[in-house]
């Protein structure tokens, strides 16, 4: 999906959940991501592979205005999604350890996909409630969740807790790149970025449910020697 960002009020169109060739089940390198991102109007992207930040420093020496240097952290209980990060967080960890680590280098913290029922990822409802006051955001429009109605389940949620929400396309692939995105005021900062959520607009369309297979491929890949190991 192709968005032109609003000229009248700037607003900037952002896809807050991506993954590059650093993430086991991508095999999108630097050079595609950044012409994808450019070809379908990414003014900011938050680049968010698992488990490393190596990927998203990579890019953002490449293209230092656009990206946003983020991870998916895997935890005990699910994935947190993190923003404006200097350094990786260790993956494996309780989700309160893994947020305090978010915000010991100030950044902001939320969940990726929280009630997706088909991921085994997803944080859930009974582990995400204990922390939801200590996010920042729910991910409440993920490309890649296959049924409308999980995303929906997640909307509904922020809206109960009075939780920020953020789109993302979760991209695996150039092609996914701003099926979902958030679009906000311009923001300098993670406390402008918080402050520009507070007025977002969420859009997007679902990808097809066979692009997981996409994700399957590359891990093979991956195995078989066909492909670079993630950071290579």
């Amino acid at each position: 999906m192709t968005v032109a960002p609003d000229a009248a009020t700037r607003l900037w169109v952002c896809d807050l959940h991506t993954h590059t060739a650093c993430s086991r089940d991508s095999l999108t390198g630097p050079a595609e991501f950044l012409a994808a991102c450019r070809r379908k109007g990414i003014d900011r992207v938050a680049v968010t592979d698992h488990n490393t930040v190596e990927g998203a420093l990579r890019l953002k020496e490449l293209d230092p205005e656009r990206v946003i240097v983020g991870e998916e952290v895997r935890t005990t209980h699910g994935e947190l999604l993190a923003y404006f990060l200097r350094s990786g967080i260790a993956p494996d960890q309780s989700p309160q350890a893994t947020i305090d680590a978010v915000r010991a280098q100030d950044g902001v913290v939320g969940a990726a996909h929280p009630l997706d029922r088909f991921r085994r990822e997803a944080l859930g409802r009974e582990a995400l409630l204990p922390i939801i006051d200590q996010l920042d955001f729910l991910e409440v429009l993920n490309a890649r969740c296959i049924l409308a109605a999980d995303n929906q389940a997640a909307r509904a949620l922020a809206a109960e807790t009075g939780t920020l929400m953020v789109a993302g396309s979760d991209a695996h692939s150039p092609w996914e790149v701003g099926r979902a995105v958030t679009i906000l005021p311009p923001f300098d900062s993670p406390a402008t970025f918080l402050a520009s959520l507070e007025s977002a607009q969420l859009r997007g369309r679902p990808s097809p449910f066979w692009i997981h297979l996409w994700s399957t491929y590359a891990k093979l890949a991956r195995r078989l020697g066909l492909a670079s190991t993630p950071g290579a």
